[in-house]
């Protein structure tokens, strides 16, 4: 898929008819996944959404999913997936944009999110958006590894 063709696509809101496409991007990837009962959770309760990215062939590209407590004023970025096959088209950039816009408007004045310590690219991706590290993470991922908190504050 061309760069141009993915600039046509568009970021929804996921639905239970998504989980099995969650489920495919979520294999491609060796650790950390989301299973199909935490999937199903995120599509179910309140304080959580399940954001989806579409090409132009309406096949899923990536996802988001972002929680929020229910009084609360920060938003938490959970999982953030894009297909290895539609990198380098800004899948991740909108996603990220899409969920600062929806929890923003819902009152959210910050967003979080952890990131493995080891992960550059979305390391460098977040840094471009606006995400600041604050607090490093010895040992936070189930293999031992590293991991870091940043933090943004939105536009409300």
């Amino acid at each position: 898929m061309s760069a141009a063709a993915a600039s046509a696509g568009g970021i929804r809101r996921g639905s239970l008819a998504d989980v099995e496409a969650v489920l495919a991007l979520e294999a491609l990837f060796p650790s950390d996944r989301m299973s199909r009962r935490s999937v199903r959770r995120f599509l179910s309760v309140p304080s959580a959404q399940l954001l989806i990215a579409e090409d132009t062939n309406a096949d899923v590209v990536g996802n988001l999913v972002w929680l929020r407590r229910k009084g609360g004023h920060a938003a938490r970025i959970y999982s953030v997936v894009v297909a290895p096959a539609a990198r380098g088209q800004r899948w991740g950039e909108r996603l990220v944009a899409a969920m600062e816009t929806a929890a923003a408007a819902s009152g959210c004045a910050r967003a979080t999110l952890e990131v493995r310590a080891d992960n550059i690219a979305a390391r460098a991706l977040y840094a471009k958006l606006g995400y600041r590290e604050v607090q490093t993470l010895p040992g936070y991922y189930d293999d031992g590894s590293d991991g870091l908190r940043l933090s943004k504050t939105l536009s409300v």
